[in-house]
């Protein structure tokens, strides 16, 4: 693929980009609110879009196509298994969206500080976000630079895409905050699935329609369209990968905050239902296009450069393949910007506004802004390290952020619940996560996903909540409300 047809795509794309996201400037962006949550009146076309966007990132097209390119067949039920767990989305986000705007929450763990009655359970749950967020979002600075340095043989180095990618979020998140990320990410989703999708019917039709596609691979690698296949998808492994997965609609703080976000449970039914149109279709496109480099390209080093070796090919015209690198760049840079915001207001909201109790609404604000860049550099030195494979990176952050469910869980169905248990949870299963992730990603033949992140802090947050004694006010008030507005409002159940 020719290197100036690259940057001529990338430019264009940006200047297009840029002026969306100025005439999204309608709106207020000097409060919280206005800032990161859009004023809450996100519409349901605008929010599904961005919600695919944000969630469908670097994963997809160069995560998940590499990890069907290592272990076949099994990738798509590992999928598969996301789809199912936002049916929680169905559950909670009526319930987030309902207290959001009843309490004027601004992120997940302001929430979860309110409703427990302790500063110090924002302050923790905001800290366990940043830890696991930080090398998360460094994943889609990877994604990108392994795309751009593949696509075109190594003219443009990795280290190029990572810094484009950096600026670009920085430049989306600054303009007007989450009203600039969400109507980009209208563009990007958009730009990605409809490329992607004729890439992928393109591609099949020149290895011989859907017979001669299928034919190809069991001529190949016939291991790939069973599982576990090759050994790659054995049980264990499925299902540490598959669980930090399940919960992903609720533990990630990037996804779970745009549940404050639409300006009605209409708005969020819409949502709900174009995000799971997009993400069947694209998984359905990831997979293939693993399968298909699979047959290609069968002897890749490295994994995730089945997408960047399959647009650079013969089979697909240089101008789609260009705007499908474009799209992916896209998609991976609205996780980006989604993540830098949902950071920053963590820390002013959560972390600054608790420790310095004087902090108002423009001061939060104020430090959200400046926190921004720092955060960006903190994921782009993560980013050089060049770790593994970009899906399995992407599922141990998840297996961090899954520590948070059990008191998610409490907040609106337990009242037994406590500060204490949330505290303690939260943070012996943070630390235990990261020392099996720093010592192999193992602990007596399982993931981190199933050993810190859901079985120990489920016991510890019910053991320690049972040891301590409840906000039965706060608890009962929070409940009683979510419960008497979902009976008389069925949107979404």
């Amino acid at each position: 693929m020719s290197t100036t047809l690259v940057w001529t795509t990338i430019a264009i794309y940006v200047i297009i980009a840029i002026f969306i996201a100025f005439l999204s400037r309608n709106g207020k962006q000097n409060s919280m609110t206005g800032y990161f949550l859009g004023e809450r009146k996100l519409n349901g076309f605008v929010s599904a879009l961005s919600y695919s966007a944000t969630t469908y990132s670097a994963f997809m097209l160069v995560g998940l196509a590499g990890l069907t390119y290592n272990g076949g067949v099994g990738a798509f039920g590992f999928e598969i298994i996301y789809f199912m767990g936002v049916s929680l989305v169905a559950i909670f986000g009526p319930r987030f969206w309902l207290v959001g705007k009843k309490y004027g929450y601004v992120t997940p763990s302001e929430m979860l500080g309110d409703r427990y009655q302790n500063k110090w359970v924002a302050v923790i749950a905001a800290i366990s976000s940043c830890l696991f967020l930080i090398p998360y979002s460094a994943v889609q600075l990877t994604g990108i630079g392994y795309l751009l340095q593949g696509v075109t043989d190594n003219a443009i180095p990795y280290t190029t895409g990572v810094i484009i990618a950096t600026v670009l979020a920085l430049i989306f998140s600054y303009i007007a905050g989450i009203r600039s990320v969400a109507w980009t990410d209208s563009l990007q989703s958009l730009l990605m699935i409809i490329t992607s999708t004729i890439v992928v019917i393109l591609i099949i039709n020149r290895l011989g329609g859907i017979s001669g596609f299928f034919t190809s691979i069991e001529e190949n690698n016939a291991s790939a369209l069973a599982v576990p296949g090759n050994g790659f998808f054995n049980f264990w492994t499925f299902l540490g990968l598959t669980i930090p997965w399940f919960f992903f609609s609720i533990s990630n703080p990037q996804v779970s905050q745009r549940l404050f976000m639409p300006a009605s449970l209409k708005s969020m039914r819409h949502m709900l239902l174009g995000f799971l149109i997009f993400g069947f279709i694209y998984t359905v496109v990831s997979v293939i296009w693993g399968f298909s480099a699979s047959i290609l390209f069968p002897n890749l080093e490295n994994a995730d450069l089945a997408t960047p070796m399959l647009l650079s090919s013969d089979l697909v015209p240089s101008i789609l393949g260009v705007m499908v690198m474009v799209g992916i760049m896209a998609a991976a840079i609205s996780t980006i910007d989604s993540i830098l915001l949902t950071l920053s207001s963590l820390f002013s909201r959560d972390v600054y506004r608790n420790v310095n109790n004087n902090a108002d609404d423009k001061k939060q604000l104020w430090v959200g802004k400046i926190v921004i860049p720092v955060i960006a550099v903190l994921a782009f030195f993560f980013a050089q390290l060049q770790l593994d494979l970009i899906a399995v990176l992407s599922v141990a952050s998840s297996a961090g952020l899954i520590v948070i469910v059990p008191a998610i869980i409490g907040t609106f169905f337990w009242k037994k619940g406590t500060a204490a248990g949330v505290i303690v949870s939260v943070s012996v299963s943070s630390i235990v996560v990261i020392i099996i992730e720093a010592t192999g990603g193992l602990l007596f033949g399982l993931k981190s996903g199933i050993w810190g992140g859901i079985i120990l802090s489920t016991i510890l947050f019910i053991i320690i909540s049972l040891l301590s004694k409840a906000p039965d006010q706060k608890a009962e008030e929070f409940i009683e409300f979510v419960k008497g507005k979902m009976k008389k409002n069925h949107s979404l159940t």
